[in-house]
């Protein structure tokens, strides 16, 4: 696949991060227009009282609205296991169209069955505005920006490419941290170190926003790499590190990792393009599988 790179464009980046998932979204600016788009937003959500709020995600539409930007999309990279989506909520107070990988639907139909929603679930992705294939391209403005399929950490992860600026969902981390798991249903490291030798394919200049930092060995937390650093540095992949050593340690550490603490609220939501399930009165309710994951 021959991507459209122009790294001759830079669109402004301003970064929100969400100290209680470790979670970094982001709103994207087209440098010639009002235009911008929204990658990964936040839902606030207390898993031991049920409830939600939207304090982070009003961070994001105070910071749009101020700026007097005009927002065109809300993008998921992926459907996320350790947050929930804030996408109907921001486009409600702000606009725009959402958009995910279009093999969501493998994940609607692997959790549809997990959680038992039923025939009135559907698998097709409608949920979402856009769904969209490996070399894609839609528009912010006068801003272009491209997929890249990227699976491995879930089916439907996606890197989306603004200009000089790629932002890589799960897919990798900041150099001292590596990559993503790759145990979840639908998950595979062979397949993690093939997307990610992909986004190491563009140029060494590219900027690389991540969606998680943890700050590891209690460093600040950081958000933004190159190519060029991630391709030298990269404790998982850098420095020539073969596929089959990453799938040995990708394999043998996912084994030692727990669960995320919000994948089972997380799933239920994001699948749904970030909607609440509803019981058959229509009220917000979530599952809780027994010996489902």
């Amino acid at each position: 696949m021959q991507y459209p790179v122009k790294m001759e464009v830079k669109p402004d980046v301003k970064a929100f991060f969400d100290e209680a998932t470790n979670t970094i979204s982001y709103v994207v600016k087209d440098p010639s227009s009002s235009a911008c788009a929204i990658i990964d937003s936040v839902m606030d959500f207390d898993q031991a009282s049920g409830r939600i709020a939207y304090e982070h995600a009003d961070q994001i539409a105070d910071y749009v609205q101020s700026q007097g930007l005009k927002v065109e999309w809300i993008i998921e990279t992926h459907v996320h296991a350790d947050h929930l989506s804030a996408a109907p909520y921001l486009q409600e107070r702000l606009g725009g169209k959402i958009g995910i990988g279009a093999d969501i639907k493998i994940v609607q139909e692997t959790f549809g069955k997990v959680f038992n929603e039923g025939t009135e679930f559907e698998r097709d992705g409608s949920q979402f505005d856009a769904l969209y294939e490996d070399g894609d391209t839609y528009q912010v403005g006068g801003l272009q920006a491209f997929v890249m399929h990227t699976p491995g950490h879930t089916p439907a992860c996606t890197v989306h490419v603004f200009g000089n600026a790629a932002f890589v969902g799960d897919t990798i981390f900041m150099p001292d941290a590596g990559s993503a798991r790759a145990d979840f249903p639908g998950g595979d490291a062979g397949t993690l170190y093939d997307s990610i030798q992909r986004i190491l394919s563009l140029p060494d200049e590219m900027r690389l926003f991540m969606c998680h930092d943890y700050g590891p060995n209690g460093r600040e937390i950081l958000w933004e790499s190159t190519v060029a650093d991630q391709k030298a540095h990269n404790i998982h992949v850098g420095g020539g590190k073969t596929k089959e050593d990453f799938v040995k340690f990708r394999t043998e550490r996912d084994a030692t990792l727990a669960v995320p603490q919000l994948i089972l609220p997380s799933l239920q939501v994001n699948m749904r393009a970030g909607e609440m399930p509803t019981d058959p009165d229509g009220k917000p309710m979530l599952k809780l599988p027994v010996n489902g994951l």
